[in-house]
């Protein structure tokens, strides 16, 4: 009875739970490291750890270690490979036991890729809202003497007896436009979203069109659309502004890294049960931005969704911060991860969020996804 239990508890435990013998060969795992490890317990009993679980060289050293001389141990944020060839990160501890004179090593596996994404998106969003909140107070400052410095030009110009002066109010008068104009764009997308039912793929198709005008075919362009994404609450016009501004973006970089065979593909797909910030939903729309230019520079990845952060010499830096601040208007999120030869930039827009405002049937409609 007391066994039973027992096994009953391990197999309720949401924590991975392995037991190994000292030939380092699968003695026992419960149903939450079948999960996270891919594998059911049935195929892979008495099979060398080695052969499925791939760790380090130095963890394979620390679990020899503590097999000989019984000593328990924790590693953080160790990279594990998984039979199916899955990457992830887990904190991990080992401590030895003896059963009946043989020698065992527990292990228990606590997987931190969630609780990383949940911190790195609640830091990329706590961050993106204060340097946005910094820069629209900034802005006003600017604007609002750019208007008195603008008009006091154009009464100097008309007191101005002398027609060969009236180029310096100009000067004075343009360079302030160009100055509001900048103001203007620092300030982003100032309204909220005015919700309609939206079709993401009607916004990318828009895109596209306007990219293959832009660059006459030298850019190849791939589809790889999920039709069965559904309809969702949003605002087209700033979902297309956001998407143009990512796109743009990749355009710009291939063009500047003249890229051999440059080309773009813009993915979409189903996501589940992913966490923006503190809100766990439990269904998003994805988009994949993906180029093959040259990548965003390692000391630039952390902060290029700040306004005025670009890695172009001729680049204004507002483009992407203004398209972080779209999504996260509709409550998702821009991210980006980049190696030499593949640029991927993933918006995550949630699906299954009910807004008060909206639009008539759309309660119906989003109840249907809901499943």
């Amino acid at each position: 009875m007391a066994t039973k239990l027992y096994k009953q508890l391990l197999d309720n435990l949401t924590t991975a739970v392995m037991l190994i013998d000292d030939r380092f060969s699968l003695v026992y795992m419960n149903p939450a490291a079948e999960m996270l490890l891919e594998a059911s317990e049935r195929r892979l009993f008495h099979v060398p750890v080695r052969q499925w679980l791939m760790l380090g060289d130095e963890d394979w050293e620390l679990l020899r270690e503590a097999l000989e001389h019984q000593r328990p141990f924790t590693k953080r944020e160790a990279k594990v490979n998984s039979l199916s060839g899955h990457q992830f990160t887990v904190d991990y501890s080992v401590n030895p036991m003896l059963q009946q004179g043989e020698k065992l090593l527990l292990l228990e596996l606590h997987p931190r890729d969630r609780w990383l994404r949940i911190s790195r998106e609640e830091e990329l969003l706590s961050q993106h809202e204060t340097s946005i909140n910094l820069v629209r107070g900034l802005a006003h400052e600017i604007k609002n003497p750019l208007g008195g410095l603008r008009g006091a030009a154009q009464l100097l110009q008309r007191e101005l007896a002398d027609p060969g002066l009236h180029d310096y109010t100009q000067v004075i008068i343009s360079e302030a436009d160009r100055l509001r104009d900048l103001v203007d764009r620092l300030l982003g997308p100032y309204r909220r979203p005015q919700l309609a039912s939206v079709n993401i793929h009607v916004v990318l198709e828009h895109v596209a069109s306007l990219l293959e005008a832009e660059t006459a075919g030298s850019i190849k362009l791939i589809r790889d659309y999920d039709p069965s994404l559904p309809e969702f609450a949003g605002d087209q016009t700033q979902l297309i502004q956001a998407v143009l501004n990512i796109v743009r973006n990749s355009m710009q970089a291939l063009q500047e890294a003249n890229t051999e065979q440059p080309r773009i593909t813009l993915c979409t797909r189903v996501v589940r049960n992913i966490t923006l910030g503190s809100e766990t939903h439990r269904l998003l729309c994805s988009v994949e931005v993906i180029d093959n230019g040259p990548g965003v520079p390692e000391e630039l990845l952390s902060k290029i969704f700040y306004p005025m952060v670009s890695g172009r010499a001729s680049g204004t830096g507002l483009g992407l911060a203004i398209a972080q601040t779209i999504l996260s208007q509709h409550g998702g999120l821009i991210e980006c991860k980049t190696v030499p030869g593949e640029t991927r930039f993933q918006l995550l827009i949630p699906l299954e969020a009910l807004p008060a405002d909206l639009p008539a049937g759309m309660h119906d409609q989003q109840e249907n996804i809901r499943g």
